[in-house]
């Protein structure tokens, strides 16, 4: 249910000068999303393989269109020709808000839905 409860938010527009979470703020959101790493407090991250090419790109366009619409746009890098980074950041705040988890829950959704994931 954590995770559905994040799910449901809509990612919020950052202000200048406005603050990125604390360390137990990261930690507590950090376990309502599944397989995205914490790196150095700062960003969150997920790595994805995809059963071809054509199949990430197509991820990406889905998330491409998520992020429009939530106004959060995350790092995206395709690598490998079938793998795929994801790195949620909130770069006015040089760090994480909960806007970073929000998208993370989202994505999640996302691939949930899909059958082009390799498991």
């Amino acid at each position: 249910m954590l995770m559905e409860e994040l799910r449901h938010k809509k990612c919020v527009p950052c202000e200048k000068g406005g603050k990125a979470l604390e360390p137990d703020a990261i930690h507590e959101l950090h376990h309502r999303v599944k397989g995205w790493d914490v790196v150095d407090h700062k960003e969150i991250k997920k790595t994805l393989s995809f059963i071809d090419f054509k199949h990430a790109i197509s991820f990406v366009q889905e998330v491409a269109d998520l992020a429009e619409y939530e106004g959060h746009h995350p790092d995206l890098n395709i690598f490998g020709w079938n793998k795929l980074t994801i790195t949620l950041s909130t770069h006015s705040v040089k760090g994480l808000t909960e806007n970073d988890f929000i998208m993370a829950a989202k994505i999640d959704q996302l691939l949930a839905e899909s059958e082009e994931i390799e498991q």
